[in-house]
């Protein structure tokens, strides 16, 4: 019997993920043959599995078809700019799909709750988003927008697990630890955030993080259930065959400048690797 707190089986996670994994690809495929523009938006608290969900949706497609886009911190410029400006010109093209690790929707958040933005152009933010998205959506991109949702407990102790992971080190910034102690303001933040950009063109799709595994499989899944693709037939590929040789010798190898071998070394060595475990799952 399934439970919302049973954590899910590594074997039946992968099993999965990788059958959705291959629906993405044939998503990939049909969005390219049919040039329909593809939007997907991840959003939510610091820690609470966007990347991690990202990186599984991307793995097996092409980068030049599904490209993820990460803006930094606005320039001087960019800040005297129509605030949704900088996003524009990452939309994507026919044929092409752009997953935004965070999106426009920065001001209604981290912009709002840390005082990067004024009230003003907060306000004007939730006035004129969801015209924004639905001129986007009336133009033919397709927009999922998802909220990965995470407990304070839980976003603190993935906190703790990144302040000794060298692996993870670098996903924290003083920003993200000043999180901790405006929980509830950024609650609120959400909350108004959804009464206004909460549209039936354009729902907000929750997404519970807890556990990271039953995250990234709920995510997926949905996403495909909500685009209405169809498996194309692709055409025959055959490998030619190879033409005789027309007399073509190979640079002497002294010649070049080759890797070192240090993956022989380790091998002759007899050495032992410690594997790394995610202590996030």
């Amino acid at each position: 019997m399934s439970s919302k707190s049973s954590k899910m089986s590594k074997d039946l996670y992968e099993a999965e993920l990788l059958r959705l994994q291959a629906e993405l690809v044939e998503m990939q495929a049909w969005i390219q043959s049919t040039d329909k523009r593809l939007v997907v938006i991840f959003e939510g608290r610091d820690a609470a599995g966007k990347g991690g969900a990202i990186k599984r949706v991307t793995e097996y497609l092409s980068p030049r078809v599904a490209q993820v886009v990460a803006l930094p911190a606005p320039t001087e410029r960019q800040r005297t700019q129509w605030y949704f400006q900088r996003y524009i010109e990452h939309l994507p093209a026919a044929g092409e799909i752009r997953l935004f690790d965070r999106s426009w929707y920065n001001r209604a958040g981290v912009e709002r709750v840390m005082g990067y933005c004024t009230t003003e152009e907060h306000r004007r933010f939730l006035r004129q988003c969801p015209i924004f998205e639905r001129m986007l959506m009336e133009d033919g991109i397709m927009l999922r927008k998802y909220w990965f949702s995470v407990s304070d407990a839980e976003q603190e102790k993935r906190f703790k697990s990144r302040l000794t992971d060298p692996m993870r080190r670098w996903k924290l910034s003083p920003t993200d630890l000043e999180s901790l102690t405006k929980w509830e303001e950024y609650s609120r933040a959400k909350d108004e955030m959804f009464v206004h950009t909460d549209i039936p063109e354009a729902r907000w799709n929750v997404v519970e993080s807890e556990d990271k595994k039953k995250a990234r499989i709920n995510m997926i899944a949905h996403l495909l259930e909500s685009v209405p693709y169809e498996h194309v037939k692709r055409p025959e590929l055959k490998l030619p065959k190879r033409p005789d040789s027309t007399g073509y010798q190979r640079t002497d190898r002294k010649l070049q400048f080759e890797v070192p071998d240090y993956a022989g070394e380790l091998m002759d060595k007899g050495a032992k690797v410690s594997r790394y475990d995610d202590p996030e799952g």
